[in-house]
């Protein structure tokens, strides 16, 4: 069993990202829903407040390190993590796989619209790539029973869920028991990412790790969630104290 590494109560799968599109290759292959999250720095702060989230995270079949933050407190820690395995980057690694292999997704979350625009991109970009559905994440309590029979009606090798953390990954544990697809996924901003609503930041940017200045950038509006980076680390060093290294 591979080694996990343990980010402030998180711990993280030790995995490249092409080790992670193998290794969810074959969860697909199982009868079992496997559930995937996807935490930064951000998130994992969540966790430290949230004991339902921290234990939600504690159950997960996989937990890849999305942020260079993740992977520079681990450097930190001396447990390295061999390299980011961001969620965005993980979903186009896994839809190119899945057009590949006669495999079907369920796109679900975002704003009216943004799910079903996402795939039709998704489908050009990656032909042969079968979308079993879409539906949009603004839902009452009540209308969780239809869309779970959506889901369930067509299936998918994987759900990719767009509802932002802690509540996709709330709603993944939740109900993976009743949610007939393989592979679950929290994923964030993804559909609005896939249906061009959010550009990603220029590649000579995401080289440099510096995708996290982009957003801030260009989203001002979440001055609050990056307030919690320097908080992030403040605690990485005081653990780091507390292993006397």
């Amino acid at each position: 069993m591979e080694k996990k590494i343990n980010i402030l109560g998180v711990k993280f799968d030790n995995i490249t990202m092409s080790e992670a599109v193998n290794k969810i290759s074959k969860f697909m292959d199982g009868n079992v829903t496997k559930c995937i999250y996807t935490p930064n720095p951000e998130i994992v702060m969540l966790a430290q407040k949230d004991t339902q989230f921290m234990d939600i995270m504690t159950e997960a079949d996989m937990i890849v390190p999305d942020g260079i933050g993740i992977i520079k407190a681990a450097k930190m820690l001396k447990t390295p993590l061999k390299e980011k395995v961001g969620g965005c980057d993980l979903s186009y690694n896994l839809l190119e796989y899945m057009s590949k292999h006669s495999r079907s997704v369920f796109l679900f979350g975002a704003a009216p619209g943004t799910a079903d625009k996402a795939a039709e991109n998704m489908k050009k970009k990656f032909p042969g790539l079968i979308v079993a559905g879409t539906h949009n994440g603004y839902f009452k309590k009540e209308d969780e029973a239809a869309i779970i029979e959506q889901i369930n009606n067509s299936k998918p090798d994987l759900l990719l869920v767009a509802l932002g953390a802690p509540k996709q990954e709330k709603w993944i544990f939740e109900n993976k028991n009743t949610i007939q697809a393989k592979v679950c996924i929290g994923v964030g901003g993804t559909l609005d990412i896939m249906a061009g609503n959010l550009r990603r930041a220029p590649k000579w940017m995401l080289k440099l790790n510096l995708e996290w200045l982009y957003r801030f950038v260009k989203q001002p509006t979440r001055f609050k969630r990056f307030l919690e980076l320097p908080k992030f680390v403040i605690k990485v060093f005081i653990t780091k104290g507390k292993r006397g290294e």
